[in-house]
């Protein structure tokens, strides 16, 4: 088979004006971006109809490091629904340039189901995500010039600054640092660090807030360390939400791109779902409502990041309605790699492994039924699968009562994802939603940790250590306790064990730290090893990517 950039040369793209068209969007609502990608202006979108689309939320078991194509799903799948006559559109996060460099490599799909401009969306796209960046060290810098002029224990304890900088990109010397030494005139010494722009909360915020107004709202509530009487002190006190708002003021905008066979998609935002939320924006979601009939959208990783983080801390804003249907992303190669098989031998048929990997599968299907939603899983189908591997993922998956169907969209793109629209049309129809949080808002914070870790992870137990259920107690003291939680934690289980996979049973899920997001609006809590700065795998998709004598970037994937 063709590899990708292969593939996306056979097909011609349309102008962006014409897939906005599709739409109903007119010229004026445009910013273009060269010929295939644009921004838009919702506030210059008129006669939107009353009626607004169904939603499509797309997640998956737990990933391996053999890829489940979750994206290349959600991509496939909208072009699919787009077939069946539906006026369909998909709502996706921009790919950030860590993993582009790191251990992923491209981040828009493949084979025959990718979104175009493929290079310009993975490399730089609009510049929102260096945008974020900008705003989010805007205040780093003018947290520590407030120190140099006011000193060690002015409006901040320089010992208890929380507000680090952030890149985008893999870097794991920069997780703790130190600033300001070599004299006064460089500041005031202190230690610090780098996040990836990802998990940084302007990430999240831009991605929650549902207009300018709120936006700016939400910078000035972010909460950048204490005074030395162990009192918060927010982004207002500064008074540098305003030029932070300045700065993302066009990041703020979707940008609108297509699918190789010219279906519309947004792609806003990108924070990562095993150390932030895990969505594109809100803003591009309504609006895709808005204009489609029906709405594709995916959540990172599995459900128990990803797709938690949707129904309980995205739905629970308000701004977005729960999905109409839910689709469940699995792989033969997955379910055997939960089995006990070695990456090397996955592409080998292996009946037994895959049935014993199924317990991941099927714990994702109960995580996923707690919240209500009708479901449909998806096998996506990779070339060394066999018809008897398939045969019984069906045969298993049916025996949890739950809809399941074959994608072969990387292969055949919108026609191999017929059989999963169909499944999903069937869904919204037919099977009875009736959606529930997984926990209250009134509940305790450290209840809300319990509530994820024993319902959807599996554990039979949380623990932490005293300095952090003090920290806990002072957030809800200071009038935070309502917020949702964020929990981060490895993305490869069930657990915050990397190495445990299947369905990890009876263990303790170990809570090391706890932060808070206050502008965001959730507290997030750090399990196992996590870091908020990933580092460069041995070999990076870096060594690959190169640019030929005609211009062309090559070695994405």
């Amino acid at each position: 088979m063709l590899d990708d950039r292969e593939i996306a040369l056979k097909f011609t793209l349309q102008p962006i004006e014409k897939i906005a068209d599709k739409l109903g969007l007119q010229k004026d609502s445009l910013e273009t971006y060269g010929p295939f990608k644009a921004k838009l202006y919702p506030d210059k979108i008129s006669g939107i109809p009353d009626k607004k689309g169904k939603l499509v939320m797309v997640t998956a078991m737990s990933p391996t490091p053999a890829g489940e194509g979750k994206t290349t799903t959600s991509i496939g799948l909208v072009d699919a629904l787009s077939r069946s006559g539906k006026k369909a559109a998909a709502a996706l996060r921009e790919p950030s340039l860590g993993p582009v460099f790191g251990m992923k490599g491209g981040a828009t799909g493949g084979g025959y189901a990718q979104v175009m401009p493929r290079d310009e969306i993975n490399l730089h796209f609009t510049g929102d995500i260096h945008a974020i960046t900008a705003a989010h060290n805007l205040l780093a810098a003018m947290i520590d010039n407030r120190l140099h002029f006011d000193g060690p224990l002015g409006l901040l304890d320089c010992r208890r600054v929380t507000w680090k900088r952030v890149m985008d990109m893999d870097d794991r010397v920069l997780r703790e640092i130190v600033v300001g030494i070599g004299g006064p005139l460089r500041g005031l010494a202190r230690e610090t660090g780098f996040d990836i722009t990802a998990a940084s909360e302007v990430m999240a915020i831009l991605c929650l807030a549902k207009n300018v107004e709120e936006l700016k709202e939400r910078l000035g509530k972010i909460s950048i360390g204490y005074t030395a009487e162990r009192q918060l002190v927010f982004a207002e006190a500064l008074k540098v939400h305003g030029a932070m708002t300045a700065l993302l003021k066009d990041a703020i905008r979707p940008n609108l791109v297509q699918t190789l066979e010219g279906t519309p998609v947004f792609i806003h935002g990108g924070p990562f779902a095993n150390i932030a939320h895990g969505t594109n924006s809100i803003i591009s979601t309504r609006l895709a409502l808005d204009l489609a009939e029906i709405v594709v959208t995916e959540s990172g990783f599995g459900s128990d990041l990803g797709a938690e983080k949707f129904f309980d801390i995205v739905v629970r804003t308000g701004q977005i309605p729960p999905p109409d249907v839910c689709v469940l992303v699995a792989t033969v190669r997955a379910l055997k790699y939960h089995g006990g098989i070695p990456l090397k031998e996955i592409n080998k048929e292996n009946i037994k492994a895959l049935e014993n990997g199924f317990i991941n599968l099927q714990k994702h299907i109960e995580n996923m039924k707690l919240f209500g939603i009708p479901l449909v899983v998806a096998i996506n189908r990779f070339p060394s699968d066999t018809d008897e591997e398939i045969e019984k993922v069906r045969l298993l998956c049916s025996g949890e009562n739950t809809r399941v169907a074959l994608s072969e969209v990387y292969s055949r793109g919108g026609k191999g994802g017929e059989e999963l629209g169909s499944e999903i049309l069937s869904a919204a129809q037919e099977d009875k939603s009736s959606f529930q949080m997984l926990y209250p808002s009134e509940i305790p914070i450290i209840e809300k940790i319990e509530a994820v870790a024993k319902k959807i992870y599996g554990a039979s137990a949380v623990a932490m250590e005293g300095k952090t259920r003090r920290k806990i107690r002072r957030i809800e003291k200071q009038g935070f306790g309502h917020l949702p939680v964020c929990i981060a934690k490895t993305q490869y289980s069930l657990s915050a064990d990397d190495q445990a996979l299947g369905r990890p049973m009876d263990f303790t899920l170990i809570v090391t730290d706890v932060s808070l997001s206050s502008g965001a609006g959730f507290v997030v809590v750090y399990c196992g090893d996590i870091m908020t700065m990933p580092g460069l795998p041995k070999s990076p998709s870096a060594e690959k990517i190169d640019i030929n004598v005609n211009g062309e970037i090559t070695g994405l994937s």
